[in-house]
């Protein structure tokens, strides 16, 4: 199948004109082996879509996606794999809507009644010739090519690299000890937020503080298991890389929505760990070059179910900037 990503999270048009940003997810479920999808009717436009929203302010696409999903149809989901986003014109100029795929159970929609008037489960090919906006077709054909190739159903790995931390230079103390700065603090926080949006159940972090420090508003929140593996610390990586490696081939073999916690100088390693379980294309868009990831920075790969261990699409999210 075709690869996707998102690759920078951020509602910055960059100076592509790009004046509205929006959100949404293809909801997915398999009724007797056949894939259904979940579509919208707004009375407002009188029109037929995906479930979709604007940005509020501070949000990112992806808090925005699961948020709408919710607002709009009462279902809430976990973000599967990204899917190709599409742009339009509309009266302030261009309007860039980022969409996911989001697998649910059978649990009926229902429609708010504000804004949506109806929600109903149709075919692929029913909900083509239903949308309204041509553009809505694209991110559709993405989903349908990717349940035929089995690569739809996944789990989520995060990578995180820990938040922003005091100097190295200003730090006496012991290296393990150094805590998060200022910034870190409020990265740590934005965090606890973007994270929900996929849900780890379990977290393998370095237990120098600032890391623990940056998964800790998260696991508090959730009460997602926490494990320290000393592997992952800048010092034992330094000794014994070959840890790191088996640390991510565990996570890999678990199937289990999971997030890992760790420094710049480990990086390579995991990367290089996961660039063993995804096509060279897809591998081509890890992040090899230094730093890697910016402090905070998440990237999030996706495992099939299908295909245990085999990483089928990545998106990174950039972190909280003051």
């Amino acid at each position: 199948m075709r690869t996707t990503e998102h690759l920078d999270d951020t509602a910055d048009d960059g100076g592509t004109g790009v004046s509205v940003y929006a959100a949404g997810a293809l909801c997915w479920r398999v009724k007797k082996k056949k894939l259904e999808l979940l579509i919208i009717h707004r009375q407002r436009y009188d029109d037929w879509s995906w479930p979709k929203g604007k940005l509020d302010r501070g949000e990112t696409l992806a808090e925005c996606a699961v948020r709408e999903v919710c607002e709009e149809v009462g279902l809430p989901i976990t973000l599967g794999i990204p899917l190709p986003f599409i742009r339009y014109a509309v009266k302030p100029g261009i309007k860039e809507v980022h969409y996911w795929a989001a697998a649910v159970d059978d649990m009926p929609p229902m429609p708010d009644g504000k804004e949506v008037d109806t929600a109903v489960w149709c075919s692929p090919n029913k909900a083509r010739g239903l949308l309204s906006n041509p553009s809505d077709v694209e991110p559709l054909d993405f989903l349908v090519e990717a349940f035929e190739a089995g690569t739809l159903a996944t789990w989520p790995l995060l990578i995180i690299r820990h938040a922003k931390s005091k100097p190295r230079s200003a730090w006496t103390r012991a290296e393990g000890e150094r805590p998060l700065a200022a910034t870190g603090k409020r990265q740590a926080l934005f965090l606890q937020r973007l994270l929900m949006s996929w849900h780890p159940v379990k977290i393998l972090t370095s237990g120098w503080l600032r890391c623990i420090a940056t998964i800790s508003p998260y696991a508090q929140a959730t009460k997602a298991k926490v494990k320290v593996v000393p592997a992952l610390t800048e010092a034992d990586h330094k000794r014994n890389p070959a840890k790191v490696t088996a640390v991510v081939e565990r996570l890999l073999a678990k199937s289990t929505a999971a997030a890992l916690c760790t420094h710049r100088p480990v990086l390579p390693t995991v990367l290089a760990a996961l660039a063993t379980h995804m096509g060279p294309e897809l591998a081509a868009k890890l992040p090899f070059s230094d730093p890697h990831l910016a402090p905070g920075e998440v990237l999030v790969a996706h495992v099939s179910i299908a295909e245990p261990g085999a990483i089928v699409a990545l998106e990174r999210h950039k972190p909280y900037e003051d």
